[in-house]
């Protein structure tokens, strides 16, 4: 291979299965080097040591020190990127967003290597190691005081903001909306990538740590001020407005979008349903998603926002969106609820 660095990769799991199938797997790329398995937590923690990996990947159910344990001591004793190996059940989503606000970074789906669907669990694998190569580690969310009132400076303009957010959203999306008010005048609507079967378990952990009601939109749900919904996995989630009242439509197409729900044609919606009243925010997370979206809003005269690449897992996301210059403010993650606040 060419003086490229290889990315270093250390495999724990208690299944030896999985273990020789995700090696064969990333021994098939030329940048990517599998340096240690480990068969349990303990193992894989002084391996870590020992190795200095560049990735982790790290089973969440493993017997005697589990994987949430794991990642508690990986990221207190020497924070590295983690990439989980979960099962996408309810349980499983459970674990898995527990273990991505403990500073895990993403996930893929465990039960396709059990299920022998390789080719495409290789793909992810590939694509998100290389991703989480050199990212950021956070090892506990970004924390931002609650507000008793929103902190706007003139008459109201957003009457709903949208919020998008990929790689590393969950800990962002707890910072942002925790940081929300109960008095919140306006409709805040997440678009987080994320499996099926993940978006209610998302929605009930945010809304257990926010003033602010979080839960799952649903097809026919008016759009209220004072709440906060979660476009569902799966589907792409848009506005729609009959006279005075707007309403959530939740839609399969365009099939072709690479991400349902798409927080370009969320975006799109809202900016047309609400002209511009809209605030559009772009977080962490790969690719573009949202960069078309932002360009909707300010066309229609809303106000575009993306967090910094000083605070982001992944800057993917927000430096589309300022590079094709459609980002009005960029801001750290701990301002991003106060310049939300000060814009409705």
């Amino acid at each position: 291979m060419s003086d490229r660095r290889r990315i270093r990769v250390l495999v724990i799991d208690d299944s030896a299965f999985v273990r020789k199938a995700v090696t064969r797997m990333l021994a098939a790329v030329a940048d990517i080097e599998v340096v240690g398995m480990a068969a349990d937590g303990e193992e894989g923690l002084r391996m870590a040591r020992e190795l200095q990996p560049d990735v982790v990947t790290l089973d969440v159910r493993m017997p005697r020190l589990g994987g949430l344990e794991t990642l508690e001591r990986l990221m207190a004793e020497q924070p590295l990127p983690v990439l989980l190996l979960s099962s996408l059940t309810q349980e499983g989503a459970e674990v898995t967003l527990r273990a991505l606000e403990l500073g895990a970074m993403d996930f893929v789906d465990k039960s396709s290597v059990q299920t022998m669907s390789l080719l495409s669990l290789a793909e992810q694998l590939v694509a998100k190691i290389r991703a989480l190569d050199g990212a950021r580690v956070r090892t506990r969310p970004h924390t931002a005081r609650p507000r008793g009132a929103a902190a706007a400076t003139g008459a109201a303009r957003a009457q709903v903001v949208v919020v998008a957010a990929s790689t590393g959203g969950p800990a962002a999306l707890q910072t942002v909306i925790g940081a929300l008010p109960a008095a919140f005048p306006a409709t805040v609507l997440v678009v987080q990538h994320i499996p099926r079967g993940f978006t209610r378990s998302l929605a009930e952990r945010l809304d257990a740590r926010s003033a602010i009601p979080v839960r799952e939109a649903r097809e026919g749900d008016a759009v209220e001020p004072g709440r906060v919904i979660v476009a569902p996995a799966g589907v792409h989630t848009r506005l729609r407005r009959e006279g005075e009242t707007v309403a959530v439509v939740l839609d399969e197409e365009p099939r072709d979008a690479l991400h349902r729900p798409s927080a370009d044609v969320a975006m799109a919606s809202a900016a047309g349903a609400y002209g511009r009243h809209v605030l559009g925010v772009v977080l962490t997370g790969m690719g573009a998603d949202g960069t078309e979206g932002l360009r909707a809003i300010r066309a229609r005269g809303g106000l575009t926002l993306a967090e910094s690449e000083e605070t982001c897992v992944i800057f993917g996301m927000p430096k589309a969106a300022i590079e094709a210059g459609v980002v009005d403010r960029v801001v750290s993650l701990d301002r991003v609820a106060e310049e939300i606040l000060s814009a409705v």
